[in-house]
């Protein structure tokens, strides 16, 4: 049984990533007994300072403190990454404000704008549309749930496939040429920008995360480390995606909610696809950035002076 109105699954389409039945969303991380482990690969270590203490977020952190290859770290307080912020409360924008960003990237499509809402920013923070295509993956998650029939959400999910569309997802990343336009706009407003900037997509993990890999490995950051940073996702967010999974079974949604955890978590997996499909296309991660995203070297260089200390 498919959902039989436009509306029951535009309800979902907002829900369904951003974890929006769970309990209040808290800044910060899960007991280390409570953390969902990684699809693949190993998470580093959460720090106090890492982990934003902005209300209404669960994987708002700071880009701060990763060693380049000349011994030099990222600057703390320069750079940051969330998920959407379309529903913080009043003090979750006061503590924004108290990062003195200059600008807030927008990662969604307009569809999720319309569904989830615009983001609630501090008084001076300039907004940016740039929007990355999810290839309607909150709407196919929408479909799933509110069709509330396990055959369906079996024969979409089950079996790899739910892993299956994630790979096609970050290969997009890459192949889409409006993807790769927006990346490269997003890569360049950071490095033009002379005050702090935050960016996030919904929920904060897969288009945020390829871009945060992007940056970090372009200003000197090795492989290894920016994949860690990509999984502290899984950390953060495993106490609000389980209890999402939680209350979709018992409003009687989702029989076997697990389906969800590919499509909720973030793998090595993803990761590696989305940057072989980068070497494939153009050789290189520097010619990804060059010719794939269109910066160039004096682009890139504003961005190492922009972001490592």
């Amino acid at each position: 049984m498919r959902p039989r109105t436009r509306a029951v699954s535009t309800i979902f389409l907002s829900l369904a990533l951003a974890g929006s039945l769970a309990p209040a969303a808290s800044a910060a991380p899960a007991a280390p007994d409570a953390l969902a482990r990684p699809v693949s690969g190993t998470a580093p270590a959460l720090s106090a300072a890492r982990v934003l203490p902005v209300p209404g977020t669960v994987n708002a952190r700071d880009l701060g403190g990763y060693l380049a290859y000349d011994g030099r770290a990222t600057r703390w307080g320069a750079l940051y990454r969330s998920e959407s912020l379309a529903r913080i409360p009043a003090d979750g924008t006061a503590a924004l404000a108290r990062l003195g960003l200059g600008s807030v990237i927008d990662l969604r499509t307009a569809p999720e704008i319309q569904a989830d809402g615009t983001d609630r920013l501090p008084s001076g923070v300039t907004p940016v549309a740039d929007a990355v295509d999810d290839t309607g993956l909150y709407a196919f998650i929408g479909q799933a749930v509110a069709s509330k029939d396990p055959v369906y959400q079996q024969s979409i999910l089950g079996d790899g496939r739910a892993q299956a569309r994630m790979i096609a997802l970050y290969r997009g990343f890459v192949t889409d040429p409006a993807n790769r336009t927006a990346l490269g706009t997003a890569v360049r407003a950071v490095a033009d920008s002379s005050k702090p900037v935050l960016f996030h997509c919904s929920a904060g993990k897969d288009r945020t995360g390829v871009l945060a890999d992007t940056i970090l490995r372009a200003v000197g950051v090795a492989a290894s480390t920016s994949e860690q940073d990509y999984l502290l996702s899984n950390q953060l967010r495993a106490a609000s995606d389980k209890a999402l999974r939680d209350q979709l079974k018992a409003a009687g949604y989702m029989q076997n909610p697990d389906l969800l955890i590919p499509l909720q978590q973030v793998s090595g997996d993803y990761l590696a696809a989305f940057r072989a499909q980068a070497v494939q296309d153009y050789g290189s991660f520097g010619g990804f950035l060059t010719k794939g995203l269109g910066l160039d070297a004096g682009t890139l260089l504003k961005l190492r002076i922009r972001l490592v200390g």
